[in-house]
């Protein structure tokens, strides 16, 4: 029933409408105008305002044909660059962009998705449960939309998230983190009449780190450093430096240890490079990213996922993945959210790809998951 055509068009027009975080306007107007021909009911709430993007969080809503629990399916409007003016190729039944861009599979293959399966369920009058269409702005840039969603206009307390790779995989693990943000004090002085004089931060910074654990700590937890700043010039002691990192466990007992080593372990350097004053001094900054998500095998998301994927002659296997998604905030709001598979490849990089067959895959798992709930399988 999924009409290959339209679903293949559909993708490569929302691919072909910039939309970079801060900047979803545009592809959320189209997915408006389709949404309201449909016959959704459509709002927006007021994360664009807190994120200091042009568009908020949309939110569609169907009525259904039967008296059942409200589900929901979500994707995010934002992509990663470069993603301007993207020019997808199409060849072999593959969508590939033409090398100088990413080509947006994520997220905008959940997009062309999750329309067409409500295409086909009101274009052949399938029975169908209440339906909730989340779409969400600044997923890419640290989930900001599912953080400032206004959960008051959301029924729903489960549902899916297609932002995977596996179509025949649902994701029931993913880890928490914390952002940690390290900034050292030291003293600035004169390279190379006085260096004695100073106290170099950037010194004081790399002690630490060359003691710290980074990369796979064990099979459940990670800790990084990306981004390091500080100093003004060679000639110059430098006396301030920041750094940004994070630490991942699906553990939180364990995220909480990891994170203190790595402050504490600062905090030592420091003191080993102080004299009479007060300097080195650290500031350590720790942030919530985001919470765990840890769902039951015998959540009714996970059954009802299994028991449509088993009409459809398919094993759907549960994935635990390193890295978030909206399903980790959801999870932290009382909402389980499954996360879903659309058969994206190579994802935020110039060899992105996606088979319109796994497209077709996808759309038909989610077909049969509302069917299935309609019909009160599980």
């Amino acid at each position: 029933m999924i009409n290959l055509q339209r679903l293949a068009q559909r993708f490569k027009a929302f691919v072909e409408i910039d939309s970079l975080s801060h900047q979803e306007k545009d592809v959320a107007l189209e997915l408006e105008k389709i949404l309201t021909a449909m016959g959704a009911t459509i709002c927006y709430d007021t994360a664009g305002e807190q994120v200091g993007g042009n568009c908020s969080n949309l939110v569609a809503k169907f009525k259904g044909t039967v008296d059942a629990e409200p589900i929901f399916l979500c994707g995010h409007m934002d992509t990663v660059g470069p993603g301007k003016g993207i020019k997808v190729q199409f060849e072999d039944g593959i969508f590939r962009s033409d090398g100088t861009t990413i080509l947006d599979v994520d997220d905008q293959s959940a997009l062309a998705i999750i329309l067409e399966v409500m295409d086909v369920i009101l274009e052949n009058k399938i029975d169908y449960p209440p339906v909730e269409i989340i779409f969400t702005v600044c997923e890419e840039i640290g989930l900001l939309g599912a953080k400032y969603f206004d959960y008051s206009l959301m029924d729903s307390k489960f549902g899916y998230i297609l932002d995977s790779t596996d179509t025949q995989g649902i994701v029931t693990k993913a880890p928490a983190a914390n952002k940690i943000t390290i900034k050292i004090y030291g003293k600035a002085a004169h390279a190379g009449a006085a260096p004695e004089n100073g106290i170099n931060a950037i010194m004081v910074a790399s002690k630490a780190i060359s003691q710290l654990n980074l990369g796979r700590i064990d099979e459940e937890s990670t800790c990084n450093f990306g981004i390091i700043k500080g100093g003004v010039a060679t000639n110059i002691v430098p006396e301030f430096v920041e750094i940004h990192g994070e630490a991942r466990s699906h553990d939180v007992d364990k995220l909480k240890m990891i994170t203190e080593n790595i402050v504490n372990k600062f905090q030592a350097v420091a003191e080993k490079f102080k004299g009479n004053s007060d300097l080195p001094r650290i500031e350590a900054i720790v942030e919530n990213d985001f919470p765990n998500t840890n769902i039951s095998e015998d959540h009714k998301a996970i059954k009802l996922a299994r028991k449509a994927a088993g009409n459809l002659g398919i094993a759907l296997a549960s994935k635990t993945i390193g890295g978030g998604a909206d399903a980790n905030i959801l999870f932290g709001k009382g909402i389980v959210a499954g996360v879903l598979g659309t058969g994206m490849t190579d994802v935020h990089t110039l060899n992105e790809s996606i088979a319109i067959k796994d497209m077709e895959n996808s759309a038909n798992l989610v077909l049969e998951i509302l069917k299935a709930h309609a019909a009160g399988e599980i």
